[in-house]
């Protein structure tokens, strides 16, 4: 029988199956539609012993994976994983936006107080440091100035003075016939215009020798010249220095001779006076007191016209100065003296000819007034050239106030008196 005519059924294609090796060319399906069958027998030569390696197994073949645009994805899901997809996203980007303000909200934070630091650094004060004589902050330069001493009269006739007001340190005590004279220091306060100038006494040597200063003056008693020249004091006499001083025509002589601190300059730096090396006297921070309890301070030194008299000024923690029973002014300024320290010496004293003596040297009691207050204790000078010191009753040092400091000889103790 023909072979041709044989009636062959119509086979219906079979799904591929994706996970199944692909055949190889021997195991393909014959033309008829058959499968080809291998009837040959399994050869033992295909079990693996242990000396043959096995068979590599062949590769499986990789689905392709049809990929989801995210709108379809999102469609896909139900409506509960809508809703919580939702919720976590929400939260997410509240978590998002607090994040950001701790962040960038903080830095900003942070970042002001250094802002505010680098400003203040380019608008940084000049350095300054404590005066050597005064202990008020001054600039370092003007700290290098050295110190002036100079002598100036209190005669009836010679007040107001002009200048006072400007120094650093004063030292009160009678020059002769009970007529009181100060030596005035100076440093920072650079006053155009001081006098009158007036003679020295010994007594002024010794306190201007223990700041190192120069001291100017219109000649003086016959031992304080003496005494010039044989301690090697700085000298700025008007005798040999006329050019220096000037002779006014307001006043009559010998009240009349003035001079000023660019003179004065000038004359310190032709003869090399242009430091002093010494040591400053203690100074503290002011500490007002609250219940003041020495609001008025008196001091018999001479006669009603020289004794001084303080009111103590709260508001500005400073002693207002009287004399003769009047406001103690500036010549120049009309402003009242108004020391931050008042501190009177017991000294003892005595006369010689027509000159008044004291024992500068030694110690005794003191009383010092400031910030409202009292303290009593002792003054100490060992020699000239040494600084005085106060001490309390316990030894220790007794520092003063910044500012200016008027220092006042008297007799006794009982020459010092005081009320709330």
């Amino acid at each position: 029988m023909n072979n041709d005519f044989v009636f062959k059924p119509k086979q219906t294609p079979r799904p591929p199956k994706p996970e199944e090796p692909e055949l190889e060319d021997s195991e393909a399906p014959s033309e008829d539609g058959h499968e080809s069958v291998d009837t040959s027998s399994e050869d033992d030569s295909n079990i693996p012993t242990e000396d043959s390696p096995a068979p590599e197994k062949e590769p499986k073949s990789k689905e392709k994976k049809t990929r989801r645009s995210p709108k379809q994805w999102f469609l896909d899901l139900t409506k509960k994983q809508k809703i919580l997809l939702g919720i976590s996203t929400g939260l997410f980007l509240a978590g998002l936006i607090v994040l950001g303000l701790v962040v960038f909200g903080g830095s900003k934070k942070a970042d002001a107080p250094a802002k505010k630091q680098a400003a203040v650094k380019k608008v940084e004060k000049p350095k300054t440091e404590a005066s050597k004589l005064t202990g008020v902050q001054i600039s370092p330069e003007l700290n290098k100035r050295s110190i002036t001493g100079i002598m100036i009269e209190n005669s009836l006739d010679a007040r107001p003075q002009a200048g006072l007001k400007d120094a650093g340190v004063v030292y009160e005590a009678i020059a002769e016939g009970g007529i009181t004279r100060f030596l005035t220091l100076f440093q920072e306060g650079q006053p155009d215009y001081i006098g009158p100038v007036r003679s020295v006494r010994p007594y002024y040597l010794d306190w201007v020798q223990g700041f190192d200063a120069p001291i100017a003056h219109a000649g003086g008693s016959t031992d304080a010249l003496a005494k010039l020249r044989a301690d090697g004091v700085k000298d700025l006499d008007q005798f040999a220095n006329g050019n220096s001083y000037t002779r006014v025509n307001n006043r009559e002589a010998p009240h009349n001779l003035y001079t000023g601190t660019a003179q004065m300059d000038a004359l310190k730096t032709a003869k090399g006076f242009t430091t002093s090396t010494f040591t400053s006297l203690a100074r503290k921070k002011e500490q007002p007191n609250k219940t003041p309890t020495a609001k008025t301070v008196d001091l018999v030194i001479s006669s009603t016209d020289f004794n001084p008299h303080y009111d103590y000024d709260a508001k500005t923690n400073s002693y207002k100065r009287s004399e003769g029973g009047a406001p103690h002014t500036d010549e120049r300024s009309g402003a009242q003296l108004s020391p931050k320290v008042v501190i009177a010496l017991v000294m003892s004293q005595g006369r010689q000819g027509v000159y008044t003596t004291y024992n500068a040297i030694g110690s005794g009691a003191c009383f010092i007034f400031q910030d409202g207050i009292v303290t009593e204790g002792t003054w100490i000078k060992a020699n000239a050239k040494d600084q005085t010191t106060f001490k309390d009753a316990r030894g220790e040092e007794i520092k003063l106030n910044p500012g200016q400091t008027w220092i006042s000889t008297v007799g006794s103790s009982g020459a010092v008196t005081y009320a709330p």
